[in-house]
């Protein structure tokens, strides 16, 4: 990756955001101009942007297993979960019918675990199921957790910072065993792995995870929920009154093309992404730096990697990269906080080895020229610390 006019970089930032696919980018284009118009307009343009909409809606159902009348857009993920969460308690009271309790994991993302945090204060009784130190729930503690009194349980496919990937399968078949409904955090997994999310009763996804379009996302609300979530803001009654407002039409044709991009590329990228992350911590042993990989090696992400550094801090590797390697130091939504990251935490790693944790994602676009790059930067910059 080689930006005109400026010093290389080579951006390893793909769990914070994925570059937008050049194909995606093209799609959108004509509906900031030429195409631009409200969906929800009866003229002929809008027309033309309503169907727009619906064909990028079969996109994102046809790449998760589902129908597309069970795709409702939104904002993105955060909104998606907000909804999902806050939006199905909200249909009715904590001890109705027995149930008195939701359960999350200790690793969900923050709009997760801020949303649950709320529904504390309405009198919902809020369990953290915990993981092991590969950052991988704990099925046996999880089955104490969740009992009949278990209202809605959330927990992530695969995780924001190590690319840890839950056994969902075993969280459905629990849950299903005590009536619970269950909500999944898809960002992260779907467009890098195949996703079925029609077990589930609901799931977020976000568009700029998967090479498309940020500030679009969706989430699914499966016609078998038993409770269909309740909108947390009101308006021209948009995708079924759940979510109203006007569609960001180019946002979700960009949405529906990544999705049929990744549909056709998922197997082959995965290889690619897995083959550069190999080839990038042989490179960084090659070099002499010092680290330990965190996370589980085979329930993960393609491409996703964290690492403790032996020799600096994350944020002195950051600075010393500057733009030419772009690496994360714990969560992005935490950036320019100074608290440990609650996966790490959640994880049994220390405040002290937190500090000298990165994480990494390798996207579809890079290459072996650009990973060697990175790993000799990297390589560079911790033999600087060393001195």
């Amino acid at each position: 990756m080689m930006p005109s006019g400026r010093e290389r970089s080579v951006y390893l930032d793909g769990h914070a955001t994925t570059p937008v696919d050049p194909e995606t980018l093209n799609a959108m284009m004509p509906w900031w101009s030429s195409m631009a118009t409200n969906a929800h307009s009866p003229h002929s343009f809008g027309q033309r942007g309503s169907l727009a909409v619906e064909a990028a809606r079969t996109e994102v159902a046809r790449l998760t297993n589902v129908a597309s009348s069970e795709i409702v857009f939104t904002s993105g993920a955060t909104e998606a979960n907000n909804i999902a969460l806050l939006g199905v308690a909200g249909t009715t009271s904590p001890g109705t019918g027995g149930k008195s309790n939701i359960v999350v994991s200790a690793i969900e993302h923050k709009s997760v675990l801020a949303a649950t945090e709320q529904l504390g204060h309405r009198g919902w009784e809020i369990r953290l199921a915990p993981v092991d130190r590969f950052g991988i729930l704990d099925l046996s503690s999880f089955n104490r957790l969740v009992d009949d009194g278990t209202f809605l349980v959330s927990v992530m496919l695969a995780n924001n910072e190590v690319g840890s990937v839950q056994p969902i399968d075993d969280v459905i078949s629990i849950c299903r065993d005590h009536g619970a409904m269950v909500h999944t955090d898809a960002a992260q997994a779907v467009g890098k792995i195949p996703v079925s999310l029609s077990e589930v009763d609901f799931a977020s996804i976000s568009s700029h995870k998967m090479y498309g379009p940020v500030g679009v996302g969706a989430l699914f609300v499966s016609a078998a929920a038993p409770l269909r979530p309740r909108p947390l803001i009101f308006g021209g009654g948009q995708e079924a009154g759940l979510r109203p407002g006007t569609l960001p039409v180019p946002l979700i044709v960009g949405f529906g093309t990544a999705a049929n991009s990744r549909a056709g590329f998922l197997h082959g990228d995965a290889l690619h992404v897995e083959k550069l992350r190999d080839r990038f911590l042989k490179q960084l042993e090659s070099r002499q730096v010092s680290f330990a990989v965190n996370g589980h090696e085979s329930f993960r992400l393609p491409g996703s990697i964290s690492l403790e550094m032996y020799d600096i801090t994350a944020m002195e590797l950051i600075m010393r990269l500057g733009d030419r390697v772009l690496v994360a130091e714990g969560s992005a939504c935490n950036s320019g906080n100074i608290e440990q990251s609650h996966v790490l935490k959640a994880m049994s790693i220390s405040s002290e080895r937190a500090e000298r944790c990165i994480r990494m994602m390798v996207t579809r676009h890079l290459t072996e020229d650009d990973i060697d790059y990175a790993a000799e930067q990297i390589g560079l910059a911790t033999g600087e610390a060393r001195q």
